[in-house]
């Protein structure tokens, strides 16, 4: 009974941000746990080198060029997905990161932020997530079920320096989760999901270069954020795959609106 609950084998996830670390990571474990995948991305190869990976190993994943922030763009590639496959399970809204320039450097206040620079990483951050959520919300109101899983973060909770823009945006996706996990549930039916995962300090191409100096040692900032975690260590981006798992297969199909957060401790400890 219980690896039935489990089981993933054939279920089609849609995962954005499959280039970046974190995204990339979870498709990978969905397909080596017998899921159909598509990976979007918007720019690079790391998406497309994933797939043709994945597909020589005898799994299913295809790469499909999508602007998370582009509601056209995203229905072009559901469409894509629904012609090779009939239906989509499980979307994982893994696009997001911090916007080069828009995190407000250690000498400088809020009062030197640029406001274009909030608005940009609040787009993606928040909007790309809102669009992909909206566009394939629909295709699973009407499969009448399905499981929608957004990506919040620490900085959602917690005051964190230097990250506004990313904060406002995170807080954001943790109130719309709630809210669309009541509205699916209410109108279309228990079969539809709606879950977030907080991750605490994982190190990933957007962060690397604020937690990591050039000699390669952790910068003051990281060192405060291991102070901060219990367990005294960044996470390994695998180390949200086990959630996600568990988020797409029918043991969680009475969770809904939750935010999870996956983070070494970190949100529990007062520091003291």
């Amino acid at each position: 009974m219980i690896k039935e609950f489990a089981d993933l084998k054939d279920k089609v996830a849609f995962v954005t941000g499959g280039s970046g670390v974190i995204g990339g990571s979870m498709a990978e474990s969905l397909s080596y746990a017998e899921m159909k995948v598509a990976l979007t991305y918007r720019t690079g190869n790391a998406a497309i080198e994933k797939t043709e990976t994945l597909n020589k190993a005898g799994m299913q994943a295809m790469a499909i060029k999508v602007d998370v922030l582009d509601e056209e763009s995203v229905k072009i590639a559901m469409e894509k997905v629904l012609n090779k496959w009939g239906r989509i399970d499980v979307l994982v809204n893994a696009a997001g990161g911090h916007v080069p320039g828009t995190v407000i450097p250690p000498d400088k206040s809020v009062f030197d932020a640029s406001l274009d620079g909030i608005k940009k990483v609040m787009d993606l951050n928040l909007f790309g997530t809102v669009i992909p959520t909206l566009v394939i919300g629909r295709i699973m109101a009407n499969q009448g079920k399905g499981s929608i899983i957004n990506i919040s973060s620490m900085a959602s909770s917690h005051s964190i320096t230097r990250v506004l823009g990313y904060s406002m945006a995170k807080a954001g996706i943790d109130i719309f989760t709630k809210w669309m996990a009541m509205e699916m549930a209410t109108k279309y039916g228990d079969g539809i999901r709606v879950n977030a995962i907080a991750p605490g300090f994982f190190i990933s191409k957007q962060n690397r270069d604020i937690l990591i100096d050039e000699t390669g040692n952790y910068t003051d900032r990281a060192k405060k954020i291991i102070t901060k975690t219990p367990m005294a260590r960044f996470g390994d981006p695998k180390e949200l795959n086990g959630i996600v798992h568990y988020l797409c297969s029918d043991a969680s199909k009475f969770v809904t609106g939750t935010v999870i957060p996956v983070d070494g401790g970190f949100s529990s400890y007062s520091g003291v």
